[in-house]
C-alpha cells in the first residue's frame, strides 16, 4: 500500500506532528493527521509491525478529535474518528448483495481434488491450470461495498442473496479501511468478500477477562465473531478485537459500469495483491500459486500439519482457479462456483456413544463427572474422555448413558459435548445418577448454596491427597524441582506420601533402589525439596490449595500477616478488610484455618523446616516508587506482556487490583481497552495512563 519513500515521509510527518513542529493551518493539520493515523492503523492491523508507540498514537488521535470538534464542517465520513457511530443500532435491516454469495463445494479427500482438476480442465479445454490455494478461515462471512473509494455498506452473508446491514459495526473495526484507493486501479464500485475472525490468543484473553469479572465465557471464536458483528453497540464490537480478512472480489466496475473482472483484472492472486495494496488484511502471505494438482496436494498437507499452531482457526483450504478468464469459462451452479472447491480438514465435530460416566475428585474436593465415550477421531486426535463439568451441565444438556452425543474440539484443543441427538435414542438410554457420597472415601458430599459443584469435605480423602500434593509441588506453589505429578502418584502408590508433610520425609535410600532412579536424580530431588523450605510465605499459602485462593490473593494476604499462624486469629470480617478479599474468599480462609487437621499440617511443615513467616527479604518490591498505589491493566498491551506488567508493579511496591473500583488509582490501557476504560472514566479519582506513561513512572 505504501512504498518506501511514502513510509519515510509519513514517519517524518508523524514526528513533526508529535512535536507540534509544523506550520500547518488547522485544515492542513486535520488532513495530515488523517493520513498518518490511517498509515499507522495499516502498520498495526495489516502488517503487524507498528512503528509508533501507543502513547504517541493516542496523542495524535486526540489532536485530530479536538481539531474536528473545532471545525465540524471539515469532518469527513472516512476520518478515523468516525469509525464508531454514536448511539446504538436498534435493528439490522436486510440488504441485497450486489452479487449472490454462493457456497463452496466441499471435498474431504484427495480424490475429490483430482476430480475437481479433471472437471476444470474439461470446462476450460486446457491441459494446464494454475490454482491459488489459501487457508479457509473459520469465522463469519460478510461483504463490503465501496464506491468512489469510500466504504458505503457492510452486510452479513445471510441467505446468500440478502444479508443484514452491519455497516456501523464494520466501521468500528480498524482492519477495515473507511477509504481505500481503488481508484488507483480504475475501480469505482467494488464488492469484496471476507471473513471476520478472532485470533486464538485474543479469544483466550477475552475469556480470561470475562472469568475475572465473573461473566459467562464464550464457547468458541467462530460463534463469538459472528455474534459480535450483530451487537447493538459498535463500541462493543470494537472492544472484542475482531479482525477482517478479505479474500475475494465478486464485483468490480469502473465509472461507466464496465465489468473489470472480465478483462483488466487478470487473476485471483492479482486481486489479493490489489486488496493488500489498498490496505486490507488478506491471505496473500499464506496463499500459494500452484501449477498443477500435485502441488495443491503437497501444500494442503503442509498446512494440515501446521494449522494447529496458526493463530487463526482454519477448518480447511480453498482451491481456486487463478485465472479470472478461466473462472468465467467454468461458470457457476445455483449453489456454488465450478472454479473453486473447499478441502475440509478432519472434522472438529463428531458423533459418538456415551458408554459410562466416572466421577473424579479434585484437590478442593470438587467432584467432576467425566464422560467415557466410544473413541472417535477428531481434529487429528482420538477422543475418549470428556469433562461433563457438573450435575447442572448434565441436566441442562439432558445427557443420558448410551446417548449419541455431539463432540467438538473447542479451539481444536479442549473436547466438549455440545449436546445429544434425541432422534437416535433407542430406549436403552439411562439417567445419569450423580453420587451423593464421595467416590474415593465414601464421605457424604455437600453442595454449597449458589454453587453448581458437589464436594467432599473430608481432608483425609485419598483422591484429594493426590491432587493436593501435585498442586503443592507445582511451579506457582512450592516449585519443587524433580517432583512432578507422575513421581507424586508413584510415591503415593508406594506409600511414601500419605499426606503433604510426607514430602519432607521421603525415604531417599529406598528411592535409590527403585527402577529409573540413580544417585544423581535422588540428590537432585533432595536438593529441590530442601530449597522449597526457604520459599516466601505467599508460595506456601498458595500451595495449601485453599478454595478461591490463588497466586494474587496469596500475595495480598501474606503482606498483611507476620506468620501463617496469624490467620487462626482472623475473623471473616478481619479478612474482608484486606483489600481484594471478598466474602467468599474470606469465608474459605476462615474455614481452612479453623480446621484442626489443617493446623496440624502447618505445624508439621514448620517442624520439617518449611518457612511459615513473612520475612523482609521476601518482599516482592525492589523499590517503593509505586508504594501505596493501585493499578489495573486492560486492553491489548504492546510494550510488555500482562505477566510482565504485574511483575513491574510488584517490583516497584505497587498493588494490582482485579477490577475497576473507587480503590483503583491508575488504569493502564492498551489497544481496544473496552468496558473497563469506560467505567474508569466515570470515576474522577482514577487516572488513565498509556503504557509509555506507566513506564515513565518507574524509570
Amino acid at each position: 500500500m505504501y512504498n518506501k519513500t511514502q513510509e519515510q515521509e509519513l514517519n517524518l510527518l508523524t514526528q513533526q506532528l508529535i512535536k507540534a513542529d509544523t506550520p500547518f493551518s488547522d485544515a492542513e493539520k486535520i488532513e495530515a493527521l488523517r493520513r498518518i493515523i490511517n498509515y499507522h492503523d495499516w502498520r498495526y492491523y495489516v502488517v503487524s509491525e507498528p512503528v509508533v508507540t501507543d502513547y504517541d498514537y493516542d496523542k495524535l488521535f486526540k489532536q485530530l478529535r479536538e481539531l474536528e470538534a473545532l471545525h465540524p464542517a471539515l469532518v469527513t465520513p472516512d476520518s478515523p474518528t468516525q469509525r464508531v457511530a454514536r448511539g446504538l443500532t436498534s435493528d439490522f435491516k436486510s440488504v441485497p448483495h450486489l452479487v449472490s454469495m454462493l457456497s463452496l463445494e466441499n471435498s474431504y479427500d484427495i480424490d475429490d481434488l483430482n476430480d475437481f482438476d479433471r472437471r476444470v480442465k474439461e470446462l476450460t479445454n486446457s491441459s494446464e491450470v494454475e490454482y491459488c490455494v489459501e487457508p479457509k478461515f473459520d469465522g463469519s462471512s460478510f461483504a463490503l461495498v465501496y464506491e468512489d473509494d469510500i466504504l458505503i455498506r457492510a452486510a452479513t452473508r445471510g441467505d446468500g442473496a440478502v444479508g443484514e446491514d452491519i455497516t456501523n459495526n464494520a466501521k468500528a473495526l480498524a482492519s477495515i479501511p473507511l477509504r481505500a484507493p481503488f481508484s488507483n486501479f480504475g475501480i469505482y464500485r467494488i464488492e469484496i468478500r471476507g471473513e471476520v475472525i478472532i485470533q486464538r490468543s485474543v479469544f483466550e484473553k477475552m475469556n480470561e477477562a470475562r472469568k475475572e469479572l465473573g461473566e459467562k465465557q464464550f464457547q468458541n471464536a467462530r460463534n463469538t465473531a459472528s455474534g459480535s458483528l450483530r451487537v447493538k453497540d459498535p463500541n462493543e464490537a470494537r472492544a472484542r478485537n475482531l479482525e477482517a480478512i478479505l479474500y475475494s472480489v465478486s464485483l468490480a466496475e469502473d465509472k461507466e459500469g464496465r465489468n473489470l473482472l472480465a478483462g483488466k483484472l487478470e487473476s485471483h492472486y492479482h486481486i489479493l495483491d490489489i486488496l493488500y495494496q489498498c490496505g486490507f488484511k488478506t491471505p496473500i502471505r499464506e496463499v500459494k500459486v500452484c501449477t498443477n494438482i500435485q502441488q495443491v496436494h503437497d501444500f494442503i498437507t503442509t498446512w494440515d500439519e501446521k494449522r494447529h499452531t496458526f493463530n487463526i482457526d482454519t477448518d480447511g483450504m480453498v482451491v481456486k482457479v487463478n485465472s479470472l478468464k478461466m473462472q468465467q469459462q467454468c461458470g457457476t451452479t445455483s449453489h456454488h462456483p465450478r472454479w473453486a472447491i473447499a478441502y475440509k480438514f478432519a472434522a472438529r465435530q463428531a458423533q459418538s456413544k456415551l458408554l459410562k460416566v466416572e466421577f473424579q475428585v479434585g484437590r478442593t474436593g470438587a467432584v467432576t463427572p467425566v464422560a467415557k465415550i466410544e473413541p472417535v477421531p477428531l481434529a487429528g486426535v482420538t477422543i475418549s474422555s470428556i469433562s461433563l463439568h457438573n450435575e447442572d451441565f448434565i441436566l441442562e444438556k439432558d445427557i443420558h448413558l448410551n446417548d449419541t452425543v455431539i463432540v467438538e474440539r473447542a479451539g481444536e484443543v479442549i473436547p466438549y459435548i455440545l449436546g445429544v441427538v434425541p432422534d437416535l435414542r433407542t430406549g436403552d438410554e439411562r439417567k445419569i445418577d450423580f453420587p451423593r457420597h464421595c467416590p474415593s472415601c465414601n464421605s457424604p458430599l455437600v453442595k454449597p448454596e449458589e454453587e453448581a459443584v458437589w464436594r467432599c469435605d473430608n481432608v483425609d480423602c485419598p483422591a484429594q491427597t493426590e491432587e493436593r500434593a501435585i498442586h503443592f509441588v507445582s511451579k506457582d506453589a512450592m516449585d519443587i524441582d524433580g517432583l512432578g505429578s507422575q513421581t507424586i502418584l508413584e510415591f503415593i502408590k508406594l506409600g511414601y506420601i500419605r499426606n503433604i508433610e510426607d514430602i519432607y520425609h521421603l525415604p531417599y535410600d529406598t528411592i535409590l533402589t527403585l527402577e529409573g532412579w540413580k544417585e544423581k536424580s535422588v540428590n537432585n530431588l533432595r536438593a529441590g525439596i530442601e530449597d522449597s523450605k526457604n520459599r516466601p510465605l505467599w508460595r506456601l499459602l498458595n500451595a495449601l490449595g485453599i478454595r478461591h485462593v490463588g497466586v494474587t490473593t496469596s500475595k495480598d494476604i501474606s503482606s498483611h500477616i507476620n506468620s501463617i499462624f496469624d490467620l487462626q486469629q482472623k475473623t471473616v470480617e478481619d479478612l474482608t478488610n484486606i483489600e481484594g478479599i471478598g466474602p467468599k474468599v474470606a469465608q474459605s480462609l476462615h474455614d481452612f484455618f479453623h480446621n484442626e487437621g489443617n493446623i496440624h499440617l502447618l505445624h508439621e511443615l514448620k517442624k520439617a523446616g518449611v518457612n511459615t513467616d513473612n520475612r523482609p527479604e521476601d518482599s516482592l518490591a525492589k523499590n517503593n516508587k509505586l508504594e501505596g498505589k493501585t493499578f489495573l491493566f486492560t486492553g491489548s498491551l504492546r510494550q510488555f506482556t500482562r505477566d510482565r506488567a504485574k511483575q513491574l508493579v510488584e517490583e516497584n511496591g505497587g498493588k494490582l487490583l482485579s477490577g475497576v473500583s473507587a480503590n483503583l488509582n491508575y488504569l493502564v490501557v492498551g489497544e481496544d481497552a473496552g468496558s473497563k476504560l469506560a467505567k474508569a472514566q466515570k470515576i474522577p479519582t482514577i487516572t488513565v495512563l498509556s503504557e509509555v506513561e506507566f513506564l515513565q513512572m518507574i524509570e
